[in-house]
């Protein structure tokens, strides 16, 4: 997207493979970006920069991605052109108001299903005046979309959040020239600015490590290092929350790719014990892996302040606890979080419910039960991580 929004030709290597990356190129196509892969494992993108953006001639259709979906809102806002972004089943069940009632009030015209709440969305681009926002959830999402619109809009656009919201966003384009300043741990100050083309290797992504860092943790005899990751402070909360329960964890910073940190992390199996999780938007995302961790703890760990769990790709917390309890473990929903007592999970036949990150939990934890696991509707994986089978197969000397 931020390929999109400069004016020359970028180079990305390392892009992932995803079904929510698949879902912004064909988005990014539709509105007349050209994005290309020459089978060498680079992507180029090329553009004219915001100005060059067309009016789509169908629906952009962002399948599973709410990312894709509410950033190119916030994209799209300062465009004088109309159109309509959709997304699946699950994409229109999540929330959307806390996306669309802040670009209205920069001047976009905008609403959504149930009365401006849900996709489809359409929206009538144009000029945008600065606003100050202060938003009640914190969300990297809402705030890359609000900075994307006031990147093109007259005045100054601050962005003020509850809390720490993840940062990716600021990091790059600071990094791109774009008058994207930080003002304290809260607040975004956006101005007119546009990013400069960049060639940019992608840090490995480090809500997909989880999975093989938890993994690592409680498969005895295991070690493993993940090289090339992002260690994004906002992004590796889980690893404290890990280590907090006896993880064996180090982590060593080797690079910086446009502001965001890279290294590697190295991991060895653990006799864990419960821990008090509160649920940031840091670790949102990291919370049913931990959940799966805490499954193979000794005690009882609560997970708390983790409300946005609901709206996720699944409700989070009823899939999480139907997925712990087929594997025998005690888990018990509250209405911001669950509580698990730890034990010796048996494999078991569990569900995806069509969420990818309950998919690859159902993986990690039949690795380490007792007996054997089948994960029913496991292509929900294709989202995020299609490769982990290999991935695992590798891992575990049976590639």
């Amino acid at each position: 997207m931020f390929a999109a929004c400069a004016d020359g030709e970028s180079h990305i290597t390392g892009l992932a493979d995803g079904a929510d990356v698949a879902s912004t190129v064909a988005v990014l196509r539709g509105i007349g970006v050209h994005v290309g892969n020459d089978g060498s494992g680079i992507t180029t993108v090329t553009s004219g920069g915001f100005e060059s953006l067309k009016e789509p001639d169908g629906v952009l259709e962002c399948g599973n991605s709410g990312s894709t979906l509410r950033m190119m809102a916030g994209l799209l806002a300062g465009r004088p052109l109309a159109a309509v972004l959709a997304g699946d089943a699950s994409l229109s069940t999540r929330p959307m108001g806390r996306v669309i009632e802040p670009l209205r009030a920069m001047g976009a015209t905008i609403d959504g299903s149930d009365g401006g709440t849900h996709a489809p969305i359409t929206l009538r681009g144009g000029p945008l005046r600065g606003v100050r926002h202060e938003l009640q959830v914190a969300s990297g999402q809402v705030k890359t979309a609000l900075v994307l619109a006031g990147m093109q809009a007259d005045g100054l656009t601050e962005i003020v959040e509850p809390n720490e919201s993840r940062d990716h966003t600021e990091r790059m384009l600071a990094a791109l020239g774009a008058s994207v300043e930080q003002s304290g741990s809260t607040t975004l100050r956006v101005r007119r600015s546009s990013p400069v083309p960049f060639d940019l290797v992608v840090p490995g992504d480090t809500s997909s490590a989880a999975f093989l860092v938890v993994a690592a943790t409680i498969i005895p005899g295991s070690t493993i290092v993940i090289e090339g990751v992002s260690l994004n402070p906002r992004r590796i909360a889980y690893l404290d929350v890990l280590r907090s329960m006896g993880g064996n964890i180090e982590v060593r910073e080797i690079g910086v790719e446009l502001g965001e940190p890279v290294g590697e992390v190295s991991v060895s199996s653990a006799n864990l014990r419960a821990a008090d999780i509160v649920g940031t938007e840091s670790i949102i995302d990291e919370i049913p892996v931990l959940a799966v961790a805490a499954a193979f703890a000794d005690g009882t760990t609560t997970i708390s302040g983790a409300a946005e769990l609901v709206v996720k790709e699944s409700n989070r917390i009823t899939t999480m606890v139907d997925l712990l309890t087929r594997f025998g473990v005690t888990a018990e929903p509250t209405p911001d979080g669950v509580i698990v007592r730890g034990g010796a999970p048996v494999g078991a036949r569990v569900d995806s419910f069509g969420d990818h990150r309950i998919a690859l939990c159902g993986a990690v934890a039949g690795l380490a039960a007792t007996g054997e696991t089948t994960v029913e509707n496991w292509s929900a994986v294709d989202v995020s991580y299609p490769t982990l089978s290999n991935d695992l197969a590798s891992l575990l000397g049976a590639a």
